[in-house]
């Protein structure tokens, strides 16, 4: 808290992402930032990996290095995807991020050593090394009582972050083979009864995560895994996290069959601020500073976007999350985060992504053919960017 400026007021504006809200409220006050009093500016603003580029090529976000005044030498350290993720197409970097987030399989311990002989992270990644090996472990669950995933969308992403190029080009949508391999997948996992038929959220997916679940595993990223994996395994969320609570501890993490991030959340600087120095501050402060970016790993457990502070705690043989049983996670994330490439995301990820889910759960439940489940997908998306032309 040293770092602070005295006498400076935050103004903090909270808005959900719940049907697109804060993104509308984005999109009516940034236009006009420049013309509102110094009170109402907007200074600082946050996007997600899914829409990072529509405001990153937008008119609205400083330049980081030329406009706001941090250096190159400065943000070395930072992972070169979450710099390409907010990199404009005329090449001006955008946003800054204090977290990378790559992801993992997180698993069951006491499942593990049940159903495999071992919960150790380098023999269970063994037997999840591939998606074929992945669905051999799949039935062996199955014929314990137990599942391999939770639902329909929690394989998503190691697919969708694999595709071989942009799936919008051009003005033309069309779907990767990566993301039919998903579909194919999650069909023989529904039908075979290694899936627990949920969907991402809802209740029945989070309540597997807790001391009644009966799922082996998630695909979860950094802050999942460190937030929302952890306070869906308590027992009792008002009570320490600790040992005791829950199945605090009986998880950890492998790399699963396929490498893949999920989400993460950079800071912007708005044009018309008339707050610069304290904006390039705060940047600096929390992106940049590698005591900073340590500090924050070593007390929330969270991945944060340092290379060299994260190289440090991975090899430190004194450092473990209790909640993965003393497992240094840090060591899996920094190999993890190395083989994350954002060439192939486009403007459109988050429409492809949520639509493609909310169409196929159609499929998966067998209301409707795959036919008729990509024709819904393919309406859904044009009535959101009507310009895009559908390649079948």
């Amino acid at each position: 808290n040293n770092m602070l400026p005295n006498g400076v007021k935050v103004k903090w504006v909270m808005t959900p992402s719940e049907g697109n809200a804060y993104q509308n409220s984005l999109d009516e006050v940034l236009p006009r930032n420049d013309e509102l009093g110094d009170d109402e500016k907007v200074d600082l603003f946050l996007i997600e990996a899914d829409y990072a580029l529509k405001y990153v090529n937008s008119e609205y976000t400083l330049d980081i290095i030329n406009e706001v005044g941090l250096t190159q030498k400065e943000l070395e350290n930072q992972y070169q995807y979450t710099k390409d993720i907010v990199t404009s197409s005329d090449g001006k970097l955008k946003g800054t991020s204090w977290q990378a987030t790559p992801g993992l399989f997180a698993y069951r311990r006491s499942i593990a050593k049940e159903v495999l002989g071992t919960d150790d992270p380098v023999e269970v990644q063994k037997r999840l090394s591939d998606w074929e090996k992945f669905e051999a472990v799949a039935e062996l669950m199955k014929e314990k009582g137990y599942y391999m995933l939770s639902g329909y969308d929690d394989a998503y992403r190691p697919f969708a972050n694999n595709i071989s190029q942009p799936m919008v080009k051009d003005g033309k949508l069309k779907l990767d083979d990566k993301i039919f391999e998903w579909i194919e997948q999650t069909k023989k996992f529904t039908e075979n009864g290694w899936n627990q038929r949920t969907t991402l959220w809802s209740e029945t997916w989070a309540q597997g995560q807790g001391p009644n679940g009966r799922v082996f595993g998630y695909f979860y990223s950094t802050w999942g895994i460190n937030f929302t994996l952890l306070e869906n395994s308590l027992e009792n969320p008002d009570e320490p996290a600790q040992v005791g609570n829950g199945i605090f501890g009986d998880w950890a993490v492998c790399e699963g069959p396929a490498s893949f991030y999920w989400g993460g959340t950079w800071i912007c600087a708005a044009k018309g601020t008339d707050n610069l120095n304290l904006v390039r501050d705060i940047m600096r402060k929390l992106t940049c500073y590698r005591a900073t970016m340590k500090l924050i790993t070593l007390e929330t457990f969270d991945f944060t976007n340092h290379k060299q502070a994260m190289k440090e705690i991975a090899e430190d043989p004194e450092y473990g999350s209790s909640f993965l049983g003393g497992q240094n996670h840090i060591a899996l994330f920094v190999k993890a985060a190395d083989k994350i490439s954002m060439k192939n995301a486009s403007f459109y990820d988050q429409t492809i992504t949520e639509e493609i889910q909310t169409a196929m759960k159609d499929y998966f439940d067998e209301q409707v053919t795959l036919e008729q489940a990509l024709e819904n997908f393919y309406k859904a998306f044009q009535e959101i960017h009507k310009n895009i032309e559908i390649e079948r």
